[in-house]
C-alpha cells in the first residue's frame, strides 16, 4: 500500500488529494511542523535524506518532490484518468502546469515569506530600521512585479479554458492548487482577478479535496 508521509499545512496536500480524486487506498503517516521555527521534524530525515514533504513509499520506491509524485501516481494508478492523452496539445499544457508550478510560481511567493520575516523579525534597535527598509525595497523594486505578472499570466490563462491544461480538470490543476493558494494567502490574489477566485472556490468544493482536508487536517498558507 502507498504510505504518504504528511507534513501538516504543506504540499503534501496535494498528494492527499490526488490519492482521494483517482480512489486510491493509502496510509498516512503524520508529521507536525514545529512551532517555533515551522519547519519538518528531524524524524522525516529516516524517510528522505532531505527530511522534508511530501514523500511517499510504494513497495520498495521512496519518492520525494510532488510535481514527480503527481505524475508517478497518475501514469500507475491513473488508468488514463486525470491526465490528458500524450501526443495533444492539452497534454504538453498539463506538463508546463506540472513544472510551471514549482519551478516559475512558488520562488517570488517564497521570496515574499522570507522578506516578510525579515521585517518581523527580531533584531537589536539600530538594525531593525535599515533590514525594513531593505525589505521594503526588494518586495516593492523585485517581488511584487514578479508575483503581479505570474497572476496576470494565471487569470489570462484561465480565460482561455476551464482548467490549466485545458476543458478537463487533471492532476496539473491539483499542482497549481499550491500556488494559487499561497497566492490568495499572502500574494495579494483577491477579487481583481476573478478567475483565479472562482478556480479556487470550484476546487475547495470538489468531494476529493474536502476528503483530503478531512484526512490531512487544517490547511492554511497564511502563517
Amino acid at each position: 500500500m502507498i504510505k504518504v508521509h504528511h507534513l501538516n499545512n504543506s504540499r503534501s496536500q496535494r498528494v492527499l488529494w490526488l490519492l482521494e480524486e483517482l480512489g486510491v487506498n493509502y496510509e498516512l503517516v503524520q508529521y507536525e511542523r514545529d512551532k517555533k521555527t515551522m519547519l519538518a521534524p528531524p524524524s522525516l530525515k529516516a524517510v528522505h535524506p532531505l527530511g522534508k514533504s511530501p514523500v511517499i513509499t510504494d513497495g520498495e520506491n521512496v519518492l520525494a518532490e510532488s510535481g514527480a509524485i503527481l505524475e508517478y501516481l497518475v501514469e500507475t494508478y491513473g488508468a488514463g484518468r486525470l491526465a490528458p492523452a500524450r501526443g495533444t496539445p492539452e497534454y504538453l499544457r498539463y506538463r508546463y502546469w506540472m513544472h510551471y508550478a514549482e519551478g516559475s510560481a512558488m520562488p517570488p511567493l517564497l521570496l515574499q515569506l522570507v522578506f516578510d520575516r525579515v521585517e518581523t523579525a527580531p533584531a537589536p534597535f539600530f538594525v531593525k530600521p535599515i533590514a525594513r527598509g531593505i525589505s521594503k525595497k526588494v518586495k516593492a523594486l523585485f517581488i511584487r512585479p514578479n508575483i503581479e505578472t505570474h497572476l496576470d499570466f494565471q487569470e489570462a490563462e484561465l480565460g482561455r479554458h476551464a482548467w490549466f491544461a485545458g476543458p478537463n480538470f487533471t492532476a496539473a490543476d491539483i499542482q497549481m492548487s499550491y500556488p494559487v493558494e499561497a497566492e490568495r494567502a499572502r500574494g495579494g490574489l483577491d477579487e481583481r482577478r476573478p478567475r483565479l477566485m472562482a478556480y479556487l472556490k470550484t476546487i475547495h468544493d470538489r468531494p476529493a479535496y474536502q476528503r483530503a482536508l478531512e484526512r490531512g487536517g487544517p490547511y492554511t498558507l497564511g502563517d
